[in-house]
């Protein structure tokens, strides 16, 4: 029998969560829908703002006090970013837990200017609009930040319950505040999700200034 606490944080949309079925007993599921209620599946209904990001701190907020020792974070449909999502669950269950309180959950590293240069050029952003990452940083923590943000991209991971109470409750309220009205808040957030537990998720040293790294080849997930 595990002697730790696991907790599975899922933010969702309109997605299919047929795959919670197969996630390992010994690890608690916690659904927040942005789409109402959901007839198959226990969750709690939030506001359709603030995509993943405003789920995760709500999340933070209202269990400050109550945080599982350890919580791994992810979308609706986790495999687009983390192909092999389902192993690293059992792994956790199984014990295997990181060796660091913080650990990005996805296969691409990418980086991000404090201007938002790789937002701007993304595809699926279609107007060029912009991503003020120093501008976010500034509210968030009172600096500019660094010059560039690496990440893994999708938004999951998984970080220890000491980690998350390092910050103060109001810092999360903070945050949750700026998820709902910060344009693009998401999006900034998924580029310094490990900033927020004050680390550095990747170790700069071993990216040796690469911008884009592929931790694994990419599979197709059905």
């Amino acid at each position: 029998m595990q002697d730790y606490s696991l907790e599975l944080v899922v933010a969702h949309y309109h997605e299919n969560l047929n795959w919670l079925r197969k996630v390992p007993p010994g690890i608690r599921k916690v659904i927040y829908s942005k789409a109402g209620t959901l007839h198959s599946t226990p969750c709690t209904a939030l506001p359709n703002v603030g995509r993943e990001a405003h789920t995760y701190l709500h999340h933070l907020v209202t269990h400050y006090d109550s945080l599982a020792d350890f919580a791994v974070f992810c979308q609706g449909k986790p495999f687009d970013h983390a192909f092999d999502f389902h192993h690293s669950l059992r792994a956790f269950a199984a014990g295997k837990l990181p060796e660091v309180p913080f650990q990005w959950l996805g296969h691409i590293i990418d980086t991000d200017t404090q201007d938002g240069q790789l937002f701007r050029e993304w595809s699926k952003n279609a107007t060029g609009e912009e991503l003020d990452l120093a501008g976010f940083h500034q509210n968030l923590f009172g600096t500019s930040g660094p010059e560039d943000f690496p990440f893994v991209l999708g938004a999951q991971f998984v970080v220890a319950r000491e980690l998350v109470q390092r910050q103060p409750l109001a810092f999360y309220e903070r945050a949750l505040e700026l998820a709902a009205n910060y344009p693009n808040a998401a999006h900034c957030y998924e580029r310094m999700w490990d900033r927020i537990f004050g680390v550095e998720g990747i170790d700069r040293d071993w990216l040796a200034g690469r911008k884009t790294v592929y931790l694994k080849q990419i599979k197709k997930t059905v």
